[in-house]
Parts: C-alpha cells; structure tokens; sequence
C-alpha cells in the first residue's frame, strides 16, 4: 500500500459473497445506518419483551477507499501575541487662525471635535520661543512667548507681538501702521478648580489715507501731512476668574470679572467694568438647571469739534454711561438621542439708538436629535439676545471710526435657526446652518459727509431682517493634513437705509496646513469676500463744508491669497517665509482703503 492511497477494512464474516462499494460517501452512510439501526434495535430490546425472530444479518464486506490526501502547511509558532487595545474615545480642541503678522478684519477661529486615530503621548513643550522677520513696505515682524512647561499645579506665561510698516499702499509713510500687543496670564489648580487671571496692553497707531478716493480728491491736490492725519488706540484689560474644571460634578460655575479701558488720539475714552457667571446644578443624570448671565457697566467721554477740519476749532466734552445686563435661566435634558433646553433670556440696555424697549425678552429653546452616535445631529432653536458693542470691539474690526459715534447694543431676535453637524468620515467634519433674526439697532459704517475718511455709525430706524446661512468643512488627516473651509451668506433686509453699508453679503474662507516632511511645514489662506457698499462724495465747496454725496460706490470684490513656510534647521532653529495677497489685489475692504499689494516676510525662529 503506497502512501497516495489509503484504505480501510471493515469485515463482516458471512456466507454470501462480499459487496465492493466503488464510493467512499456512499460506502459511509451505509455503515452509518446499520450502526444507528443496530442501537436502536438495542434499545428497544432492553424496554419490550424480545420478539420472536423473523430474520438474520446479512453477511457483508465493505470496503471504504479514501483517495485524497489533505496536506496542512508548516504552522509558524507565535509565542508572544501583540494586542492593539481600541483607541479611547477623545475630544480635542483645533484652533485655526490666520497669520499673526496679518490681522484681517474678520479673523476666523473655528473649533472643532477632531476624531484621533491613535492616542497620542502629549508633545513635550519648551514653553519658549522668539520670532523676528523682515519684508517689504518696510516691514518689521517680532513676537516672543514665554510659558511655563506642562504642570498639574499651576500655568503662568506671557506673549508679546509687534508688527509695523514704515510704508503703504497710499502715498509712503501716509499709510504706514504699527501694532503692539501683550498678554500675561497664570492659573492655579485645586482639585477640580482652576483659579486664574490674564493681563492685556496694546497699542495700534494708522492713519487716515482714504483721502484720494472716499474724498474724491482732485488729481494734482496736496497730500496731506502724516503727522495730520493719525490714529491711535491704546488698549489696558484685566480679568480674574475661576471655574469648575470637572463638567460631570453636580455643581459646575464659570465666573469672572474684569475691566476694560480704550482711548483714542482724539480724547475719547471708554471704561467698561464686565461680570460674567454661568451656574449648572444637575438634578440627575440625565437633566441640569443652568443660569447664564453677563453685565457690563461703561463710562465714557468723547471730544467733539464743532469743525473737524479747521484747527483750533471749539470743541465739547460729551460724556454717558451705558449699562448692559443679561440673564438666561434654562432647563436641560440630554440622554442618548435627544437634547433639549428649556429657558428664557432676560435683558436691559440703556442705548438708545433708535426707536427700541430698552427691556427684552426672549424664548431659549433648543432641540438636538441625533441620527447617529458621533456621525450625524440635527438641531433647531428659538432665541434671541442683546449683543454688547464697545468702541474697543469696534475699533479693532475698523480702525478709521469718527469722532462722536452713536454706539448702541443690538438687539438680536426673535432668532429661529435649523443645522447640523456630521462627521462622515474619520477625521471629516461638516456643519452647517440656517438662521433668520429680526435685529434692531444693527450698526452699518458709512463714510463720513465732512471728512469722508471717517466712519459713522448708521442704523436702520426700522428692524433688519437677516438671513444667515453658514457652513463649514473641516479636514484633518492624522496630523499631517489639514484643511478646512468657511462660507457665510447674509441677506439684510432694509426699510430706511439704501443699502448695507460695508456688510458684503457672502464672505468665504479656506486655510490648511501640509507637512511634506518632518522638518518642513506648509500653510495657505484663501479669502473671498463680495463687494461692498460705501458712498462718494462730490468734492467739497470750501474747507468743512457738508459735502453733497455723488453715488453709493461698490468696493470690488476681495480675492486674497496667503502662503507660509517653516523649515526646521536644528531642533531649536528654524526659518520662515510668508506671503500675503499674493494675487496682488489691491482691494478695499472698507471704502477708500486699498491694501497693500504683494507683501512678503521672512525671519527666523529660537525656541528654548
């Protein structure tokens, strides 16, 4: 018998000749049936009385060929397993923002849930570092950040800034800025408590080079003198606060108090003492009760002249305060699928602006439902609020304001909105969201009738319908690519004003970073705004004299492109190169302001 062929005997001794069965299977299920048959005839035996018997057992010989050989390969022996224990579930925070030499007007700083593929072991940070880098225009860039390393005691650092331009788009040093800032911060942890307080200086210096276009200047008239045309802002804010750092406690609190001060070269001031708490007390698991409130309390003075553009004209101190409240008691449930709030929003200013209660009162109603676990959310509300506006807000999103501004609070709502979010992917997120409001004392810039290089607050005497419809993507491929986009679209609807005064209706965004390899990191900017409305004026008959307005002028529309690069050269050495407006538009975003053109910076990094 060779070892391609394998078979077994199975004999029964019997007078009648055997039986060859050609079929294994077949032969199988033969012997399988008299065994079965043979111990049921076995059992029955042992349960009834013996039968008389009626036959025999037929003598047969089987035989059962098995002609296949099952060959198994050589098994490699694993003696130590590796387990990869699933990833725990994480929220982390990504903050996008722009450039810090550049400082746009609207600056974007989305955050988001970014899903990790793996947990990761904290970057161990050197808490220091100084930047400084050169560019055209004159430009000089320099910032240094000091901070403590990590520690589950306490954190303390501080952040300096500077930027500056000796030149501009207008005329040299007539459109020179320059830009200062600094920000100390230190916070103590006990427990779940944190207890900190932060310290802000800044001072911004621009001028008024609007003169060609918002004035209509005629070709071949003098240019007018850097030093008679400046502004400057000087900035000073303290805050102290603590909160409860652990959101699944029973009682959570988030409070703070702080103050706020502003001046601009002209003599108006603004002091502004604020006072913020949230309080959430959870009645079960699943069901909280919070209360959200604010206030803020401002003194302010401004000089008026009565001729702004003859020297040495009588001028008039006008001072006011302005008080601000808000409060929002609400219920809270939240269990696997659906989130609701419950509550009312409760507020008092004293602007009066327009034709507006100086008492509101609001629904705050939301409802969320989620479709799927961590990929998909519907959510729709009933709201409204006042929204605080300051001269040290104002300025910094234009730095050209008027003297004499009419400041009011807006008073946002009735607001219905519907949206979502939706992470369909790993590392994708998607959000977006209607929203209509009834908003009075919504505030629109407008160039001014005596020196159109200044802006004036306006305000629609009637309610603004605004419809908002916003969206997001967000991309983040496992820390090596990320690249997110942003679209906002407002539609205002007016009763008194023309148009809406430097409030383009679509604005939209896009910024990623790449890193191609461990020493080099790439960055873009995208911005694309629609054309806006300011207003041109016929020149004027006689020096202060009120001019008459020739036509509502749209702005072209922005289309600006930023590009950034770091190399790393040594662990603690690395260089820089940025690149703004690299279409080489020179746009207005507020009428009468072109921007530079093309401007380059680069420098070099320490880090200690």
């Amino acid at each position: 018998m060779n070892n391609n062929l394998l078979m077994k005997r199975l004999s029964i001794k019997n007078s009648k000749p055997a039986v060859r069965q050609g079929s294994g299977v077949v032969a199988g299920l033969v012997l399988a049936a008299v065994l079965v048959g043979g111990g049921a005839s076995t059992a029955t035996a042992q349960t009834t009385k013996p039968k008389p018997k009626t036959g025999q057992i037929e003598e047969a010989e089987i035989e059962i060929v098995k002609e296949r050989v099952n060959q198994l390969p050589e098994a490699t022996r694993n003696f130590n397993k590796i387990k990869l224990p699933a990833p725990p579930k994480t929220e982390r925070k990504v903050t996008y923002t722009y450039p810090d030499f550049r400082l746009p007007a609207d600056r974007l700083t989305p955050s988001v849930k970014v899903l990790t593929i793996r947990a990761e072991e904290p970057t161990p940070l050197t808490g220091n570092f100084v930047k400084a880098g050169l560019g055209n225009y004159g430009t000089f860039y320099g910032r240094g950040y000091f901070h403590s390393t990590r520690n589950t005691d306490h954190a303390y650092g501080l952040d300096i800034k500077h930027i500056n331009s000796l030149t501009g788009p207008v005329d040299g040093k007539n459109s020179a800025t320059a830009e200062t800032s600094a920000h100390l911060m230190g916070e103590l942890y006990r427990g779940t408590a944190a207890f900190g307080a932060t310290l802000d200086l800044g001072r911004e210096g621009y001028n008024f080079y609007g003169y060609q276009k918002a004035a209509n200047t005629p070709e071949g008239s003098p240019v007018p003198e850097s030093k008679g045309i400046q502004q400057v802002f000087k900035r000073f804010g303290v805050k102290a606060y603590a909160h409860n750092r652990d959101p699944e406690q029973v009682l959570t609190y988030d409070a703070g108090i702080g103050y706020r001060y502003w001046n601009d070269i002209f003599g108006a001031t603004e002091n502004n003492v604020l006072v913020n708490a949230k309080v959430g007390y959870a009645l079960g698991d699943a069901s909280r009760v919070t209360v959200a409130a604010d206030a803020s309390f401002i003194s302010e003075k401004d000089i008026v002249s009565f001729n702004k553009l003859k020297p040495g004209a009588p001028t008039i101190d006008v001072t006011r305060t302005r008080t601000f409240v808000q409060a929002t008691p609400a219920y809270e449930f939240i269990n696997n699928s659906i989130a609701f709030s419950v509550g009312a929003t409760l507020g008092y200013s004293s602007d009066t602006a327009t034709n507006v209660s100086k008492t509101v009162v609001y629904p705050a109603v939301r409802l969320g439902y989620t479709i799927e676990p961590e990929k998909f959310m519907v959510y729709a509300g009933l709201g409204g609020a006042l929204q605080r506006v300051t001269r040290y807000d104002l300025s910094t999103e234009n730095p050209w304001l008027n003297r004499g501004l009419n400041v009011a609070d807006t008073h946002r709502g009735p607001t219905v909105y519907v949206g979502f979010t939706s992470t369909p992917a790993r590392g994708l997120e998607l959000n977006a969201r209607a929203t209509y409001a009834r908003d009075r004392n919504l505030y629109f810039y407008l160039n001014n009738a005596i020196d159109p290089t200044k802006f004036d607050l306006v305000y629609d005497q009637n309610a603004t319908g605004v419809l908002n419809i916003h969206g997001e993507l967000l991309y983040n491929a496992a820390e090596k690519f990320r690249l997110g986009t942003r679209m906002d679209y407002n539609k205002y609807a007016l009763k008194n004003l023309p148009q809406p005064f430097h409030r383009p209706e679509f604005q939209g965004s896009v910024f990623g970073t790449y890193t191609a390899f461990e020493k080099l990191n790439l960055g873009v900017e995208g911005y694309f705004y629609a054309a806006s409305y300011g207003i041109s004026y016929r020149p004027a008959a006689s020096p202060g004299a009120v001019r008459v307005p020739d036509f509502y002028r749209a702005t072209d529309p922005i289309v600006d492109l930023n590009l950034r690069a770091d190399y790393r050269i040594t662990p603690k050495i690395s260089i820089f190169v940025m690149g703004n407006n690299l279409a080489n538009r020179q746009y207005q975003r507020f009428y009468g302001y072109p921007v530079k053109g093309i401007n380059v910076l680069g420098g070099a990094t320490y880090t200690f």
